[in-house]
């Protein structure tokens, strides 16, 4: 039999920037304990922000993230035309479809199988967000 477990994580108001999350995650769906083999599907959302997986050791790594990110789409951007809540706007939505609002995490007895080295990130591309809603769905055997 499949069992499927679905909670929100409402997480609180980041900077702008590239947060660790996997630690939220885990404790806001506890029932992931129960699945053998599964998946947790984690969906955010918003639509200027994100969600993905990388290195969960060196804080350099989520700095250049944000620097290369910046550089590439950048506030400046004289033909954007949707600011309507300022300058980091259109660029957020514009950041927020280069990654993605949904990720999907294989759960093995009872734990994420996230690599050694890997981590969720909340990519946060707002400089003033509100708190941002997680909806995290568990299924398996």
């Amino acid at each position: 039999m499949i069992n499927f477990f679905q909670n929100t994580l409402k997480l609180p108001s980041f900077p702008s920037g590239y947060h660790l999350i996997t630690d939220e995650i885990e404790a806001a769906i506890p029932e992931i304990a129960k699945i053998q083999a599964g998946f947790l599907q984690v969906f955010i959302q918003h639509t200027s922000a994100a969600l993905t997986i990388n290195e969960n050791a060196d804080p350099t790594v989520r700095k250049d993230f944000q620097t290369f990110v910046n550089e590439l789409i950048p506030e400046s951007y004289p033909r954007f035309v949707h600011t309507y809540e300022g300058p980091d706007d259109m660029p957020a939505h514009i950041k927020a479809s280069f990654f993605d609002s949904s990720l999907q995490i294989p759960i093995t007895q009872g734990k994420l199988n996230l690599g050694i080295w890997q981590g969720i990130y909340l990519c946060e591309f707002r400089r003033a967000a509100s708190g941002r809603n997680i909806i995290l769905t568990a299924y398996g055997i």
